[in-house]
C-alpha cells in the first residue's frame, strides 16, 4: 500500500480556562525527523509527543506546533520565605533595643530584602492535562494519516500508469532487438564487402566471427530482461505495507541504469527515440516516488 509523506492535522482541546491548539504539518524527508514547536510550560511533553509520532510514522519530516490561549495550566502564586522573615524580624528588634530606637518597623521594608518574597509557577492539574494534550496529539496524526493514504492512492494510480507506458516501451525495444541485429549484422558486412571486395571471399569465415563480435556488443537483451525485473518488483513492491519509499527509489535508479545504457549501445533511431521517452517516464517516476513513506 503506497502511503503519502504529505499530510496535515489539527485538533483543538480546553483545559481549565486555556484554549490549546495542536497542528502538524508533514512533508516528504528521506527519514523520520520530527520538529516540535510548543511553550515551555509544555516541555515535560516532548518525549511523548515524539512516540506517539513514531508509532503513526515511518519516515517524513512532521512539524509538530502547540498554542496555548487564555488563562494557561500554569497558575502564579506568592511565596514568602518565612524562615528568612524571621531573621529580619529579629535583627531589626535586636538593633531597635541595642540602639534604643524607637517606632515600629513598617512593612514596605520587607519588599528591600530580595528573597523574602517571590513568584512561583504552579501547575494545575498536570496529569489531566498530559492525557488532554497526548489525545490532541493522537486526533491530529490521525488525520495527517489519512491524508497521507489519500494521497497515496493517487500516487499508486500515477505510478501504475507510468509503469505500464515503461512496460509497453520495454515490449517494443524487446521486440525489436532481433531485427537491429540483423540489420547491424547486413549493414557490417556490406561495409566490409564494399572496402574488401575479393578479399571477404577468402577470409569469409573469419571476418563474419567479428561482425558477430561487434553485434554482440550492441545486443540490447539483458537490458531488456533486467528492465522486466524492475517493473515486476517495482509493482510487487507498491502492494507491500510499511515503508516502501526508498526501495522503490533504488528500483527507479536501477532502471534508469539500464535506460542509460540500452541508449549508449543501440544504434538505430527507432530504439533511441524508445529510450528517449523511456527514460522520461522514469524521470516522472522518481520524482513521484520522492514523496512515497
Amino acid at each position: 500500500m503506497v502511503t503519502s509523506m504529505t499530510g496535515y492535522g489539527r485538533d483543538v482541546t480546553t483545559f481549565h480556562k486555556a484554549k490549546i491548539t495542536v497542528e502538524i504539518r508533514s512533508v516528504n524527508h528521506r527519514f523520520l525527523d520530527i520538529s516540535t514547536k510548543i511553550p515551555r510550560s509544555l516541555l515535560f511533553l516532548e518525549d511523548k509527543i515524539k512516540k506517539t509520532i513514531q508509532s503513526f510514522f515511518h519516515r517524513g519530516r512532521l512539524d509538530i506546533f502547540i498554542s496555548m490561549e487564555g488563562e494557561g495550566v500554569i497558575q502564579q502564586e506568592l511565596v514568602v520565605n518565612w524562615g528568612l522573615l524571621d531573621q529580619f524580624v529579629t535583627s531589626l528588634n535586636n538593633i531597635k533595643e541595642q540602639y534604643d530606637l524607637k517606632g515600629e518597623i513598617p512593612v514596605d521594608m520587607v519588599t528591600t530584602v530580595d528573597g523574602l518574597l517571590t513568584v512561583q509557577e504552579v501547575e494545575q492539574g498536570h496529569d489531566e492535562m498530559k492525557e488532554s494534550i497526548l489525545n490532541a496529539i493522537t486526533i491530529a496524526c490521525e488525520q495527517v494519516y489519512e491524508m497521507r493514504i489519500q494521497e497515496g492512492s493517487e500516487l499508486h494510480s500515477e505510478l501504475d500508469t507510468r509503469l505500464g507506458i515503461i512496460q509497453d516501451i520495454v515490449k517494443n525495444l524487446g521486440e525489436r532487438r532481433e531485427a537491429v541485429i540483423i540489420e547491424y549484422r547486413e549493414r557490417i558486412r556490406g561495409r566490409i564487402l564494399e572496402y574488401t571486395k575479393d578479399e571477404f571471399v577468402n577470409e569469409e569465415s573469419r571476418v563474419l566471427q567479428e561482425i558477430a563480435l561487434l553485434a554482440e556488443k550492441g545486443d540490447i537483451t539483458e537490458e531488456v530482461l533486467r528492465l522486466n525485473s524492475h517493473v515486476r518488483q517495482f509493482r510487487d513492491t507498491l502492494n507491500n505495507d510499511g515503508a516502501i519509499g526508498r526501495k522503490l527509489d533504488f528500483i527507479t535508479q536501477e532502471m534508469h541504469r539500464e535506460a542509460n545504457t540500452i541508449g549508449s549501445k543501440s544504434n538505430d533511431p527507432q530504439i533511441s527515440e524508445w529510450v528517449v521517452i523511456l527514460k522520461s517516464e522514469i524521470e516522472k517516476i522518481k520524482e513521484q516516488v520522492q514523496n512515497v513513506e
